[in-house]
């Protein structure tokens, strides 16, 4: 059986990621370093005193996630003198995760990645007036009837599935009012909470159009590589490696479903059985058992859990 590098999305970021990452290993603080620098901001400092105010912001939010799980990746393969294609058969990532991935698998320069999520960031904070968009996670329902739900609320508006996630945990996105009747829609297809999420614009709905454009013109003048390891691209759930596919992929999950349980799912298929989620947080290790009781989810954090990953990789 073999493992998966994972990587999470929006969401997981916290005031002092990667502190102790940075106070532990000269190659964190280098990760870091090159981030601020391609940035011409001090990303770091923001993660490491805040305020959350200002980390969450979407365009700050999604570089700094990936900058963390580059310094986890980063010191495994350095430090811990492990490559990642000697330590797992494929890379994914939730939403900006996938340009993680893409950057760990050596396909994405890291200047390039955060670069790419702060512009990535601010056009879909731009795609969308403040309050016009809303996304909410609907629990206890499959995708089949939240997609229903979704078009028996639409009534003229925008709303779609956003995010697959598993376990019955299913997001939607879209008009605020849209979202609002799906909820009440879903309700009677079986779902047993929907709740309104605190993010500033609907994520991965075609009201991002604007934004997924943004990317594609962004996309076309920065090089890709063919990726170390093969990606398992979110709008597929299936693997890609040939770098016009990958570009063309990342360009379509900005108004695409986030296929998260069919990408776990995929992987099983190709015998990965651990997912190792490198990064802030442990969102996407603790769905790895709500989608598939068989696999196992390992979130690789801080010094000493990858430490212990070393032990056993």
């Amino acid at each position: 059986m073999a493992r998966a590098f994972v990587f999470p999305g929006q969401g997981s970021q916290a005031v002092g990621m990667g502190a102790d990452l940075a106070a532990a290993f000269a190659t964190a603080r280098e990760v870091l370093q090159e981030v601020d620098e391609a940035l011409k901001q001090n990303l770091s400092k923001l993660m490491r005193e805040g305020p959350e105010s200002e980390l969450v912001l979407t365009e700050n939010a999604q570089p700094a996630l990936m900058a963390v799980s580059m310094a986890v990746v980063r010191v495994i393969e350095r430090d811990g003198g492990k490559p990642i294609d000697s330590l797992t058969t494929h890379v994914a990532g939730h939403s900006l995760g996938e340009y993680s991935a893409l950057a760990a698998a050596g396909a994405l320069q890291l200047a390039d990645a955060a670069r790419l999520l702060k512009l990535r960031g601010q056009s879909m904070q731009k795609a969308v007036p403040v309050g016009v968009g809303a996304m909410a996670a609907l629990l206890g329902i499959e995708l089949e009837p939240a997609q229903e739900a979704c078009k028996e609320a639409a009534q003229g508006q925008v709303v779609a599935v956003a995010n697959d996630n598993g376990g019955g945990q299913v997001v939607v996105s879209g008009h605020k009012e849209a979202v609002e009747r799906a909820i009440e829609a879903a309700k009677g297809r079986g779902c047993k909470r929907g709740m309104m999420l605190p993010v500033s614009a609907p994520f991965h709905c075609p009201l991002m159009q604007p934004a997924a454009d943004t990317m594609a013109e962004a996309l076309e003048k920065v090089a890709l590589a063919t990726p170390r390891v093969p990606l398992v691209a979110n709008v597929l759930a299936a693997e890609v490696t040939w770098p016009s596919a990958v570009k063309q992929r990342l360009v379509e999950q900005v108004t695409g479903l986030v296929r998260w349980r069919e990408s776990v799912l995929y992987m099983k298929s190709q015998d990965v059985d651990t997912l190792v989620e490198c990064g802030s947080g442990k969102v996407l290790s603790g769905l790895v058992k709500r989608i598939d009781k068989d696999m196992t989810g390992l979130a690789v954090n801080g010094p000493a859990d990858i430490e212990a990953f070393l032990k056993t990789a």
